[in-house]
């Protein structure tokens, strides 16, 4: 079983919550009640509106939503809205959100401030309702369009699951995220046990259908928000999840690796039965000075380690170097 916290609803695919029936949902961050009651009586009526009035619980709650949109107040007492808005774009979960900024400010330079932080509008009190609708709808649009774009960008042609760009992108933002909340971070590389022999015994063709057919299998494990699976390249794969100690995320790869043999696909060799994958991986708490890159190795290390051993295994380095191997 994998027991990881599970956080259900997270990365749904484009246009989900429109077949499901539900509305558009539109973050508001103000610490005036007056302005927040105000911008819900606005937009009420077409979107799904959420009220927050303070920075801390506006970053919380855009953390745990699904938002097509923020509005954000520029001064607000604990943290303004540059502050905020420069945490929201620095994070994996938000920094694709589009913000609009609102503030009494008249001067030139603080709309450029925002601008330059990332917001993609900025509004001036008092605004008139007619303004507020048709910017908000202009940049909910624009977000799915540019959504739709990243994601056709960023998906592996032939699986459906996350390609090497998407890995490359987002990877170093999980690292900095796990950095930042000191959670532990696990990386695990693994690939296709004998793939080039069962591409010469079945022929290309069945070999994409078993790397689709690993892709779904291994894809259904990692739902959460914060986990990333992708094609590397070829029959070989990488994951990453944050919250897991060492043991736990060891112990979840091996019902990973176990889905897969399960699939009872026939490899028909000397040396397989079915069709299996070998994993190797790490868990470890980023710290200052640490390197992405030195992780990353040590996680293909043990993927060599497990085929060393005999494949169809996962090997893992924990914390403070500890290592499981399975089936030793």
């Amino acid at each position: 079983m994998d027991n990881r916290d599970k956080k259900p609803g997270a990365e749904k695919k484009l246009g989900a919550e429109k077949e499901a029936g539900t509305r558009e949902k539109i973050l508001v961050i103000d610490d005036s009640a007056v302005q927040t009651e105000h911008l819900y009586s606005i937009l009420k009526d077409d979107y799904e509106v959420v009220r927050c009035q303070t920075a801390q619980e506006g970053l919380r709650a855009a953390k745990d939503g699904n938002f097509s949109l923020i509005l954000l107040d520029v001064i607000m007492p604990d943290m303004d809205g540059f502050m905020l808005l420069q945490e929201l774009k620095a994070t994996e979960l938000t920094r694709h959100v589009p913000v609009i900024l609102l503030t009494s400010l008249a001067d030139i330079q603080y709309e450029e401030r925002g601008l330059l932080l990332g917001a993609v509008d900025y509004v001036a009190k008092p605004f008139s309702p007619v303004i507020i609708r048709a910017r908000v709808n202009t940049h909910v649009q624009l977000y799915h369009y540019q959504m739709e774009f990243r994601e056709q960008a960023m998906v592996d042609g032939l699986t459906g699951v996350a390609n090497r760009r998407r890995y490359e992108d987002v990877s170093r933002n999980k690292w900095e995220d796990a950095m930042r909340f000191g959670l532990p971070l696990s990386i695990c590389m693994f690939d296709i046990d004998k793939f080039k022999l069962y591409n010469d015994t079945f022929g290309h063709p069945a070999g994409d259908q078993v790397i689709i057919s690993v892709a779904k299998s291994v894809s259904a494990h990692f739902q959460r928000a914060t986990d990333l699976f992708a094609r590397y390249g070829g029959e070989e794969f990488v994951a990453m999840f944050m919250g897991s100690a060492g043991k736990p995320a060891f112990e979840f790869m091996k019902t990973v690796r176990q889905a897969v043999e399960d699939l009872h696909i026939p490899h028909n060799s000397p040396v397989c039965k079915w069709v299996t994958i070998s994993a190797g991986g790490v868990t470890f708490v980023p710290k200052a000075g640490d390197s992405y890159d030195t992780f990353l190795k040590l996680a293909d290390t043990m993927l060599y380690d497990a085929k060393r051993l005999g494949r169809n295994r996962v090997v893992w380095m924990g914390e403070n170097g500890a290592q499981w191997r399975e089936k030793d």
